[in-house]
């Protein structure tokens, strides 16, 4: 009797291992990085896009995926870049560390450009849903993709509005001196100078600054038509309020899509200007997405109030890391990123496919304005 136990005991356990390491050889770990800002203040951005990420995964893992014949399991790794350059490159370098797969981030322009080197020395691909500046993909780098406009449409676009639709004369210029806000600013300068604007003042601040009392002040004496500031809404919003407190609630404020958020509303505090802001993010509008609406309704039940600007172009972006690890069978850097090139994906944003740059072929480009608090698309 024993001996018996004993055997059927034993033809159990083997039997259970047999299947554990069936198991264990399906499931094979595939790591998706994601860096954004998800502290300081920028951290409403940085979170909203890392929520996107979150859910891409959920879903593919609940679908189902399955590389060169072996089912998959992905995990997000996720890093703070707290939109600090140099935190940027030491979040990408720790990625690189850990070997994952594929990377989507950065936020901003000035964090994406410095770790895309760090990627492209340990060869894996990033795909940004948000950094603007042209320069990012004048690198060369072949593990470099944008999964928007860039800085050319958005800076060109809000320009030509200004001068040929809203027959604006003069137009001054403030930018906070980074990556992202110098890029959008001098684009937009250089297309309304090109449709007869004149640009009556040029003021700089930083992405830490609150008080912009002295800047505006500086800018009231040049009676501008228009503001343009090239820089994210934590600036922006106080920027507004104080316009109101000089009297320059009439004068329009033309920004990318830094300020182009939800929050902007809420950090304007009420503010009259408000209702002046003109500002352009390098996409449809998520009603004229493929994919948007649909999208927006799972993405509010399952985060209430927390989307921004960019968590559809994450989600999508870890889609399109992951189908070209499907065309190619295989998850190695090396083996995939050469389909990325190939793309031919239908996301939530868009129809995705890259120029030979790793640029978005066929950018949209949407312009929105503010009415009773709410951010309306122009087009």
């Amino acid at each position: 009797m024993q001996l018996k136990l004993k055997v059927i005991v034993g033809a159990v356990v083997a039997a259970v291992s047999s299947i554990g390491g069936t198991a264990m050889a399906q499931d094979m770990v595939v790591k998706i990085g994601h860096v954004a800002p998800v502290s300081g203040a920028q951290a409403h951005y940085g979170k909203d896009n890392e929520n996107g990420a979150r859910m891409a995964i959920e879903d593919l893992n609940a679908k189902g995926v399955t590389i060169g014949g072996k089912k998959v399991k992905l995990e997000l790794v996720a890093e703070d870049d707290a939109a600090d350059p140099k935190q940027g490159t030491a979040a990408a370098q720790k990625l690189c560390d850990a070997k994952v797969n594929g990377v989507v981030g950065h936020l901003n322009s000035g964090t994406t450009i410095p770790a895309s080197s760090v990627y492209n020395q340990c060869g894996i691909p990033h795909v940004t849903p948000s950094a603007t500046n042209p320069k990012l993909t004048q690198q060369g780098f072949k593990t470099t993709f944008r999964l928007l406009a860039n800085d050319n449409a958005l800076g060109a676009g809000l320009a030509l509005h200004a001068a040929d639709n809203l027959k604006l004369k003069k137009v001054a210029i403030i930018d906070d001196r980074s990556a992202y806000g110098q890029g959008v600013a001098e684009v937009f300068k250089k297309t309304a100078l090109a449709r007869g604007m004149q640009v009556v003042d040029e003021q700089f601040t930083n992405d830490k600054a609150t008080d912009f009392m002295a800047i505006l002040t500086a800018i009231k004496s040049k009676a501008p038509d228009a503001v343009f500031y090239g820089g994210m809404d934590p600036q922006a919003g106080p920027m507004l309020r104080q316009m109101d407190q000089l009297g320059l609630s009439n004068v329009k404020f033309f920004g990318g899509d830094g300020i182009c958020t939800a929050k902007l509303a809420e950090l304007s505090g009420g503010a009259k200007s408000l209702g002046g802001v003109v500002c352009a993010e390098g996409g449809a509008s998520l009603d004229k997405m493929p994919g948007g609406k649909a999208w927006k309704a799972r993405y509010d039940a399952k985060y209430p109030n927390q989307f921004q600007v960019y968590s559809p172009y994450t989600y999508d972006a870890v889609h399109v890391l992951v189908d070209a690890m499907v065309r190619a069978g295989s998850a190695d850097p090396k083996v995939y990123t050469p389909k990325l090139f190939e793309t031919n994906y239908q996301g939530v944003t868009t129809k995705v496919g890259f120029e030979p740059d790793g640029e978005l072929k066929n950018p949209a480009m949407t312009l929105y304005v503010y009415k009773d608090g709410k951010k309306l698309a122009l087009n």
